[in-house]
């Protein structure tokens, strides 16, 4: 079910900062940049790497409920590749895991949800066009 790590988000809270920092770091600025969310595609596969503006954490902006108010897991999500996230959500469910966040229609074929896991874990699962065009790119090579 769970195709490949597609996204790990973390938050800022000093997002000038924060951009300055990685993009010396990766060498690249992010090719993604809102005022509530900048992303890097980063190393051999193009795994998206970014941060959510803390100042937006709890909004439909950012891309999970604000960490300092759910009473369990904060931070960095990793979010999976799935095929069809209200599947694999309800699956999750239905083993156990805590709905975190019902699904939510990003954008231009994005589409998240999270969950956390029986030991407390969050775990993210998205459908990312992005994945899909990297595993279609190797595939074409010989």
């Amino acid at each position: 079910m769970l195709r490949g790590l597609t996204t790990l988000t973390f938050y800022s809270p000093d997002f000038g900062a924060t951009k300055h920092w990685y993009t010396e770091l990766f060498g690249i600025p992010p090719y993604l940049e809102t005022p509530a969310y900048m992303e890097w595609r980063v190393g051999d596969y193009g795994h998206e790497f970014g941060f959510v503006n803390s100042s937006y954490a709890g909004t439909e902006l950012a891309m999970t409920p604000d960490p300092g108010t759910i009473g369990g897991p904060a931070g960095a999500v990793a979010f999976w590749h799935v095929d069809d996230v209200p599947a694999a959500l309800e699956r999750l469910v239905a083993m156990g895991a805590k709905e975190h966040d019902a699904p939510h229609d990003r954008g231009e074929g994005f589409i998240t949800a999270s969950v956390i896991d029986p030991w407390g874990n969050l775990l993210g699962l998205m459908y990312n066009p992005h994945y899909l065009e990297v595993l279609a790119s190797l595939k074409e090579k010989p």
